[in-house]
């Protein structure tokens, strides 16, 4: 049984040099110091990365947000956004990233450790965004075929948050495309000691 069970506590900073405004996240609770470091650290390193992704033209004007989307049973999943207007372009561009931890280790979570070993997730994830492109009537680029195996993904509502970038499958004016999977759909794949398996237990 974990030591630490309820959120922390999540505290809003900002980065305001000139016209820049990055708002963004820092923990502190009952959490081991290190690991509260750590995933401190790594909130900073996502949010420089965000802002290198913009052209450099368009970074005096930067905004930046974030969203916490889980924050319960050891289990801290954020999503953060960066907007930024390359003067003279039809319009902004956005990116958006996200990360999920076990501040009881401080482990990050890639998309294969919510899963067994070995286990079909990619065509069970694949299956459901198929499904949802077609009843939420989203017309992809191309047809779609399937997910990277570290597709980007957070965690929000006991469901998996499967999402995309501008563009990366579907037209500017679809945003971004994001599909959310119940933690029923994957039952019988998921591995019980990852996050989604901690939060399916005594939760549904």
């Amino acid at each position: 049984m974990d030591s630490f069970q309820q959120p922390v506590l999540v505290r809003t900073l900002n980065f305001a040099p000139g016209n820049i405004k990055i708002y963004y996240p820092q923990i502190e609770g009952k959490i081991n110091p290190r690991i509260q470091q750590q995933v401190n650290q790594r909130i900073v390193q996502i949010n420089e990365q965000l802002a290198n992704y913009q052209n450099p033209e368009a970074r005096p004007g930067m905004y930046g947000e974030f969203a916490v989307k889980t924050n319960e049973k050891n289990i801290l999943s954020i999503g953060f956004l960066n907007f930024a207007y390359t003067p003279m372009a039809a319009h902004g561009m956005t990116y958006i990233k996200s990360e999920t931890w076990d501040l009881s280790t401080g482990k990050t979570y890639q998309l294969k450790d919510l899963f067994k070993p070995g286990s079909n997730y990619v065509e069970v994830i694949n299956r459901h965004i198929k499904e949802q492109l077609k009843s939420r009537q989203i017309d992809p680029l191309e047809p779609f075929k399937s997910i990277r195996p570290d597709q980007d993904f957070y965690i929000a509502d006991k469901s998996l948050v499967i999402y995309f970038q501008l563009y990366e499958i579907t037209a500017y004016v679809y945003g971004f495309p994001m599909f959310p999977i119940s933690v029923f759909d994957f039952q019988n794949i998921l591995d019980e000691n990852g996050p989604l398996g901690k939060l399916a237990v005594n939760g549904l």
